[in-house]
């Protein structure tokens, strides 16, 4: 799995024009699963992503938590995490998971931010959606699983 973890003042999440999902200060994260993903990696990436201590404290250090803050998530699911742009001008995409797996580890996902205490807003998976967001920094970190491995 790939999670893009961007430091937000806000961000929002629309479909068709209405907003589905919408955060103040926290993470934006875009979400992808690749084939040999597993329940145990989401967990993992999870816990990993969500205790990131990225915010700034009272030294203007980049030391406090999510948690600290008080902060939000918004997830996005993103299969174009995995595209492949090695051969031509038209990325494939046969890195991503298909849509049974990938929907699957983006709802544990979803549910892994639920336990860790973190409500998540979200999109909604294979919908065509558009993102806003506000970010702060910036800060954007790329997780990779086969980095946590």
């Amino acid at each position: 799995m790939r999670a893009v973890v961007t430091r937000v003042n806000s961000a929002s999440v629309s479909i068709d024009g209405t907003v589905v999902g919408e955060i103040g200060r926290g993470f934006l994260i875009l979400l992808g699963v690749a084939p040999g993903d597993t329940p145990a990696l989401c967990k993992k990436l999870a816990e990993k992503v969500l205790g990131l201590r990225v915010f700034r404290d009272e030294n203007d250090k980049m030391n406090l938590s999510l948690s600290d803050i008080g902060g939000s998530v918004l997830v996005v699911s993103q299969f174009t995490l995995y595209a492949d742009i090695s051969h031509g001008r038209r990325p494939s995409f046969v890195g991503a998971a298909g849509a049974e797996l990938a929907n699957a580890l983006y709802e544990q996902f979803l549910a892994e931010c639920e336990r860790l205490g973190f409500a998540p807003q979200h999109g909604e998976f294979g919908a065509y959606m558009q993102v806003s967001s506000e970010n702060d920094g910036p800060v954007t970190i790329i997780a990779d699983t086969n980095d946590l491995k």
